[in-house]
């Protein structure tokens, strides 16, 4: 079977599945996932489908923005859920399973606010492949994850979404704010924002798919391997190292296996 072929069944599969739901919640974050997976239960429910976005600390208000802009132009109604996520006293702890403790109360407030729908998050097959704790909170909800379901990757979600014009069809990879924390480091409001800061400068500077991973006072970037020499030339070097110091950081090292993701859980394997 060619690739198109698989593509298509999968495709039919993800309607099947939404169908099934009849009335869908969507968690969203405005990513590649459930951006994609709004747009196409939105096209098969109309407005039997919600997006339910939970603004926290961990959602930057660039990200938020992005996330009311799409709802508005496909015509999908938004519901906003306010959370500290230092309400979890695991979260600001950040052992190996915080995503766990935290996914969990997330989603019990997605499901309160979404008491007549069945919810859903964008897991993709590729999401089994890396330590996801947060992966037992959903299923211990019962959260559907139809993308998944369906056999979809990451990969064929994004040719379906440049089929469909969607505009976050090559968007990076995003994760979690808190990941970029070394496990057992305490997580704070202030430590999140000057993360925040830290990779949006270097994106500005024009690089993208970046990560400033926290290991104490050391800023660790990671960027793609074709990106290294000219995040390390001159003077492009100097910029950023003076940008992170003043945001906070004490050091500031690139890490020269570049980007890849979950690189934080490397130390667990």
């Amino acid at each position: 079977m060619d690739n198109a072929s698989d593509i298509r069944i999968k495709e039919s599969a993800l309607v099947e599945r939404i169908k099934a739901a009849g009335k869908l919640a969507v968690a969203f974050s405005g990513g590649v996932d459930s951006t994609y997976l709004l747009y196409k239960a939105h096209e098969v429910l109309g407005e039997d489908v919600i997006a339910v976005t939970v603004k926290s600390q961990v959602l930057t208000n660039e990200e938020f923005s992005l996330t009311s802009d799409f709802c508005d132009k496909i015509g999908v109604k938004q519901t906003v859920i306010s959370f500290d996520v230092f309400s979890v006293e695991e979260f600001a702890a950040n052992p190996p399973d915080r995503c766990y403790y935290c996914k969990r109360k997330i989603f019990e407030n997605v499901g309160n606010a979404a008491e007549e729908y069945v919810v859903a998050d964008g897991s993709n097959v590729d999401d089994d492949g890396d330590y996801r704790p947060g992966m037992r909170a959903l299923k211990e909800l019962g959260i559907v994850s139809p993308l998944k379901e369906a056999g979809l990757t990451k990969n064929d979600i994004r040719l379906l979404s440049k089929e469909a014009g969607l505009p976050t069809w090559d968007k990076p990879a995003a994760a979690c704010l808190a990941s970029r924390f070394a496990y057992g480091e305490r997580i704070t409001a202030e430590g999140l924002i000057r993360v925040a800061n830290a990779e949006k400068f270097i994106r500005d500077l024009g690089f993208t798919g970046i990560r400033v991973r926290v290991h104490g006072g050391i800023a660790r970037i990671e960027v793609s391997k074709t990106d290294i020499s000219s995040l390390a030339s001159e003077p492009m070097r100097e910029k950023i190292t003076m940008e992170l110091k003043r945001l906070g950081f004490k050091y500031v090292t690139l890490d020269l296996t570049g980007y890849r993701t979950g690189s934080m859980n490397e130390v667990l394997k």
